[in-house]
């Protein structure tokens, strides 16, 4: 991935722009926002199209784990593999290739949640998706500042390493989510869509800081694979809280 236009995205990299590992994190946010906009539209075109709602819904999921490389769902899968080994056996079982069980499992259960809210939300994916693709890479930002970082390899890069603080990081990400807030207050003319709108912005704030939090009282800490599970988390939360409300 180091070698992308973006970090833990398969987007070519362009000509002059050399992207570093050291201030990357605060760029996540906006880059899943700009994610599950590519997402949407493909559901929206597929659909226009007379493709059947269940084959855009997998259709638009499977954009999702192209873009992304399911770098985060294999975070998710390592995750749960650790929580579940114990205490002990947890990094051992984080680093291990190999899938276990409940690795399995939560991959199968995240999907289907996902693929059942998709369907649920349809033509109201354009508002909902970006915004849930963006609080899930918020919430790293969470993770980072308040966890240390734990590793299975004796040199490894970490975010922490090279973090400036919450509020530095943050600034960019607060920044775009106000002005698309903003954006969306003046061009939103149901008020019952509105409501529900800022709905998913209210619930995507504690989410995004909830989420990671339980998971780093879990492992006692952040790595990659944690933070992956906590991007997929939240973001399925959030589809999944959204389709009830609707």
């Amino acid at each position: 991935m180091a070698g992308s236009w973006i970090f833990y995205t398969t987007f070519p990299k362009i000509p002059l722009i050399s992207p570093e590992f050291t201030n990357i994190a605060q760029f996540a946010p906006p880059l899943g926002f700009f994610i599950g906009t590519i997402q949407s539209y493909i559901f929206i075109f597929f659909r226009a199209n007379s493709w059947s709602i269940y084959a855009s819904t997998l259709i638009c999921l499977a954009s999702g784990y192209l873009i992304t490389g399911g770098l985060h769902l294999d975070g998710l899968m390592d995750t749960f593999d650790g929580i579940f080994a114990g205490k002990k056996k947890r990094l051992k079982a984080m680093k291990d290739s190999k899938v276990g069980s409940f690795g399995v499992q939560s991959l199968v259960f995240i999907t289907l949640i996902q693929i059942a809210c998709i369907l649920k939300i349809q033509n109201q994916i354009m508002i909902v998706l970006p915004i849930c693709l963006f609080w899930g890479r918020f919430s790293n930002l969470f993770f980072i500042e308040n966890f240390k970082y734990i590793s299975y390899k004796k040199k490894s890069i970490s975010h922490k390493k090279f973090w400036n603080g919450f509020k530095q990081e943050s600034v960019i990400s607060i920044i775009f989510l106000s002005i698309f807030v903003v954006y969306q207050l003046f061009s939103i003319t149901s008020r019952a869509i509105l409501i529900k709108f800022l709905f998913l912005i209210l619930i995507g704030i504690f989410l995004s800081f909830s989420i990671p939090n339980i998971l780093g009282d879990k492992l006692r800490g952040f790595n990659g694979d944690a933070c992956g599970a906590s991007i997929v988390l939240v973001e399925t939360t959030m589809l999944f809280l959204y389709a009830i409300l609707l």
